[in-house]
This record gives C-alpha cells, structure tokens and sequence, in this order.
C-alpha cells in the first residue's frame, strides 16, 4: 500500500502522524509513505529523521480576525492544491490522511477532488479550523474523543484513538528511576508542562520543593530547556533534596511514564492518550491559550471519567497541588480507583484501528 500523511504546526500533529508511519512500517515494511509538510514547521526536520520521504509546500494558516492576510492565504491554498496535485500524481497513493494544522488543507482537499480515498485524524475533543473544513470532503474521519463525534458527520465517524498510545505501551520497570537517582519503591510522582515546559507551573513546583521534600513520596521535575537554568538559580537557594530531581528534558519518555505512578502535566491531547494508555492518573492543568480552550475540553472527558483531577491555570497555586497530589499519592484506594478509570479510556490498539481504516478505504470499502 502506499500513503500520503500530512501533518504540521505543532507536535501534537505530528507526533500521532509518525507513530502510525512506524507503527505500519514494524508489520508492513513493504508500505510507501510520503510525509507532505511545511519547510519552515516541526515537521521539516522530525520527518527527515525518521527517515520517511518528505516533501514541502508552503502554506499558512488563516486569521480569525478580518485581515488581508487572509486572501495571502487564500490564494496560497489555491496554488498549495495545484502543487499538491502533482505530488499525488506523481506518487499515486492508495490513501491520503492528515493529521492536522493548516498544511493538510490543500494536501486532503487536492486528494478528495482527484478521488483517492481520504481520512483525517482529530486528536483533540474540540476539531481545528482545518479538519472542520475537510470533513465536508474526506470518506473517513477518525477521532479520539467520543465528545468530538458530534462536529462531523456521523456516517463518516468513527473512534480510533491516538497512535501514540500504542507506541507508549511496554514492560513497565522501575529501574528507570535510579538513573534519576531515585528509589525503586516510593511512590513517585512525574511534573511537565509540555516540551517546552511551562512558567506557571514552573513557578508553582518550585514554590513546592520544600513541602515535596517532607513528603513520603519522589518526584521528577521536568522544567523544559528555555526554563531550565531560571529554575536552577532558584532551586539553589533551597537544600538539594533526595526525593526531588530535577531535569530540563526527558528523551526516554514512554519508559518513564511506565514507571510513575501518578502526572501533573498540561492536557494536549497526545498527553492524555499515553496517560489512558498505562492507565496512569493525572493532575491536568490546562494550558488556556490554545484554540477554542480545547485543552481544558480534552481534560474534562478524563475528569467526569475519574481518571484526572483538574487545576485550572488561574487557580494554580502551590498549596493546591500538593494538596492534589497528596488527596492521590497518599490515598491508596483513590490511586486505584484512579488507574483502573484511566484505564477504561485508554486505546492502546489505535494505531491498528486506523491503519485498518485506512486498508478498507484503499480497498474501497467505506
């Protein structure tokens, strides 16, 4: 089978994206894929390192207020399409789908209107200006939030999941922890705001660290790079603690997750679907400057499940979240309670689910 992917603007889209390129490639080696993305996005150079085919148009995304740029915009969809066209030509893929962000508009659409059976992956419970736009277009749209089915039309929904929950899934070993140089047993607590981090709850953790360090159980701080060295300034005016590590980044990720027991991290949605994939319990504190608040939207489907807590950015303090985190790590029957609700929700098959959508729609059974 050979397929288009396209997905770009932030990690949210593209990560997904690759999951499911690598996800195909373990039991399908035989599969083509061309990745179309923007030369100046994230996707320009994850793609390339992944070593997946990738070719660029340039496009941007429309304004959501009155302005020129707009008909820029335009008539730089127009002339994305055309160009599109001619990669589809010239590849003749089985399938297209788009993950999300603007680059997908003309690649999807170009696809559609030249009758290659297409999809769209929407990760978040609340759809983006794009995809609402190719749903009108596309014979299938996958989603990953039940609460998302009511955007689109109903004959062409249907719930996969997000492919990063089935490359999170693994052999869960604490040993990971020493390398932090924590211990095996207590439980243990992991802190992020994103790759990048985030400075509210920067500012809230390490306004914590005293209390962490009575506490029975051990915590890994993720600061993010751009924070990193601020946050060390501040931490060294506090005794280093044995129970608290802190570092600016975590490649290793999944193999941590698997390790934790409990996250305070912001609600994106490939977050949560590697959450619900370990049946791991969250504290959620919603970034509230994304579109449409979808965060907070996301974060609620696991709060009204029992599987999260959430603290909204204005009322985050540090005595709040460590009064969060203690009402979970220090109450044995609410962390139980807790994985198994995350657990119900998780898809840890979603990669699979959508690569069989996709195979139905090459084989043009829709």
């Amino acid at each position: 089978m050979k397929i288009i992917v396209s997905g770009g603007g932030t990690g949210g889209h593209i990560y997904p994206a690759l999951a499911l390129i690598r996800t195909i490639k373990q039991k399908h080696p035989d599969t083509e894929c061309l990745y179309i993305g923007t030369d100046r996005g994230l996707e320009s150079n994850l793609v390339p390192r992944e070593n997946i085919p990738f070719k660029s148009i340039h496009i941007t995304g429309f304004k959501r207020s009155l302005s020129f740029e707009n008909i820029k915009t335009v008539v730089r969809f127009l002339k994305g399409v055309s160009q599109c066209k001619k990669i589809i030509k010239e590849f003749k893929p089985d399938v297209v789908i788009g993950t999300g962000g603007y680059v997908c508009g003309p690649v999807v659409y170009a696809a559609a209107k030249l009758n290659i059976p297409t999809m769209i992956h929407e990760q978040n419970s609340v759809p983006g200006l794009t995809n609402k736009f190719l749903s009108r277009y596309v014979d299938k749209v996958a989603i990953c939030f039940e609460s998302a089915r009511e955007f689109f039309d109903e004959k062409k929904v249907v719930l996969t999941g997000n492919p990063r929950a089935s490359e999170v899934v693994g052999e869960s070993s604490r040993n990971v922890l020493e390398t932090f140089g924590l211990k095996k047993e207590p439980p243990t607590i992991l802190i992020f705001g994103g790759s990048r981090g985030a400075r509210p709850i920067n500012e809230a953790v390490v306004k914590s660290l005293a209390n962490f360090a009575q506490k029975k159980y051990q915590v890994i701080y993720v600061t993010g790079d751009v924070h990193y060295e601020a946050v060390q300034k501040e931490i060294a005016l506090i005794d280093e603690k044995d129970n608290v590590k802190v570092v600016p980044f975590i490649h290793n990720m999944p193999e941590v997750l698997r390790a934790v027991d409990l996250v305070v991290s912001r609600a994106g949605a490939t977050t949560l679907a590697e959450l619900t994939a370990l049946g791991l319990p969250g504290i959620l504190i919603p970034s509230p400057y994304v579109t449409n608040n979808h965060q907070e939207k996301n974060a609620r489907t696991l709060v009204e499940s029992g599987a999260a807590l959430m603290l909204l950015e204005k009322d985050l303090s540090p005595s709040k979240l460590v009064s969060l985190i203690d009402r979970i790590l220090l109450d044995k029957d609410q962390l139980v309670k807790m994985r198994m609700a995350s657990r119900n929700l998780g898809i840890r098959d979603a990669s699979w689910r959508l690569y069989e959508v996709m195979e139905n729609l090459a084989a043009g059974t829709k």
